[in-house]
């Protein structure tokens, strides 16, 4: 399609923020709707895997993450007795993969910077989208005002989002019952410089740190550490106190509360939720779904975030490709589900095993999970959903050979600082 579009994008997520710099760099006009007066990140850190990555090299941002993240070479995860449950090294699907773990702001800020720079692109704070007109492209306010009408609408205003109801019936939506909560740390004296390391007791206990590099302009880097609980369990956790918690800490994960300190804070500590949400289809009339609002999952395969800038990088060639919108709409639905199918799979089986109150799932987990993956063919598998590259059952996401020289470069020179302290 060579014509110019006018397109919404509702929502200044990741996905949201990644669409529209995708759409203006070719040569739409875009302007964002986002309902917080001065929007900002949500969350701690997550784990960008090479296909998150990928998106990012083609936004010409991957210099400036690998600059302020922290690569991640390796996932491991043991009992409190310090039985390996799980050890995924990203070497053992292609020596030049690592994940970069990375703060929410940090990458907030570089999309944002981006997004400043781009003269097509124009950014309504405080303007909260309750309606949306699919078939005619435009969009309501909530003081009754009405934007539009646009070309296209991308909708990526999370997993909970109000705006998809409006394109589609749902096959699944529903809250998790298990959330975590999570804080910011200095790295320290922490140990765990290069890896995600958790601690398990049985499905009931996680905790775990994943470091997450610095914030533009910060010279002190960060650590995330989360604690697994369920979302009923909050004020029972908050009405226990400090030592109660501190004390169970202990008892799960002795060497993550020595380095916690005397000082500690919980009140730092701040609530996440999860939600699983699978709509019947990703589009109507102008409308589009994207990130989050089109596939929400547990956060055990940490591909929230990846997700959601692959589907930015997608509707963009799609609408470059396609002779029509619902041509565009339509080829992105089916390669991006079919990217999907076996996430939300993955994401609802393994859940259970790490976060629930299934003690003989947690017993089978432990026995079997690491030599099963060490078989040749399920180790494959397994690499490749972690990298987020399993395609479908069978298939596998395409990797530019470019952009594995690039990672391997980058991330190796983001790595030398901090190798050997």
């Amino acid at each position: 399609m060579t014509r110019r579009l006018r397109v919404a994008v509702v929502g200044y997520g990741s996905g949201g923020q990644a669409t529209a710099l995708a759409l203006a760099r070719d040569g739409h006009e875009v302007e964002i709707f986002e309902r917080v007066p001065q929007p900002g990140p949500v969350g701690a850190g997550f784990l960008l895997q090479p296909t998150g990555l990928q998106a990012l090299w083609r936004l010409g941002l991957l210099g400036d993450v690998c600059a302020l993240g922290a690569p991640v070479s390796r996932l491991y995860g043991e009992t409190p007795q310090g039985r390996a449950v799980m050890d995924m090294r990203y070497a053992a699907l292609d020596t030049r993969l690592c994940g970069i773990g990375m703060q929410r702001g940090a990458l907030f800020a570089l999309l944002h910077a981006a997004i400043a720079r781009e003269t097509g692109i124009q950014l309504h704070a405080g303007c909260a989208i309750v309606e949306s007109d699919c078939d005619g492209g435009r969009l309501r306010d909530d003081q009754g005002g009405w934007h539009g009408p646009f070309d296209v609408v991308a909708v990526a205003d999370g997993s909970a989002s109000t705006l998809r109801g409006a394109i589609t019936e749902m096959r699944i939506d529903k809250p998790y019952p298990w959330g975590a909560l999570w804080c910011l740390l200095p790295e320290g004296e922490w140990p765990w410089r290069d890896e995600l390391r958790q601690r398990y007791l049985r499905a009931r206990q996680m905790a775990g740190v994943l470091p997450v590099g610095r914030m533009p302009g910060a010279p002190s880097r960060k650590l995330s550490f989360f604690w697994s609980l369920p979302a009923a369990d909050f004020e029972a956790w908050r009405n226990a106190g400090r030592e109660a918690w501190l004390k169970t800490l202990e008892g799960l994960w002795p060497q993550a509360r020595e380095h916690l300190g005397e000082a500690f804070d919980v009140g730092v500590l701040a609530r996440a939720a999860y939600r699983d949400a699978i709509p019947r289809r990703w589009w109507r009339g102008r409308a589009v779904l994207v990130g989050d609002a089109a596939h929400a999952m547990s956060p055990q395969l940490g591909q929230g975030v990846n997700m959601a800038l692959v589907d930015a990088l997608a509707l963009a060639t799609r609408l470059r490709e396609a002779s029509s919108i619902a041509g565009a709409f339509d080829a992105y639905q089916n390669e991006r589900s079919a990217h999907l199918a076996a996430y939300h799979r993955y994401s609802r089986w393994l859940t259970p095993l790490f976060q629930s109150n299934r003690d003989n799932l947690a017993a089978l987990r432990d026995l079997a999970f690491l030599p099963a993956g060490r078989l040749p063919l399920a180790r494959g598998h397994m690499l490749r959903v972690l990298a987020g590259i399993q395609h479908g059952w069978w298939g596998r996401f395409p990797l530019d050979a470019a952009f594995v020289d690039a990672l391997a470069e980058q991330a190796l020179d983001a790595a030398a600082p901090v190798a050997h302290m």
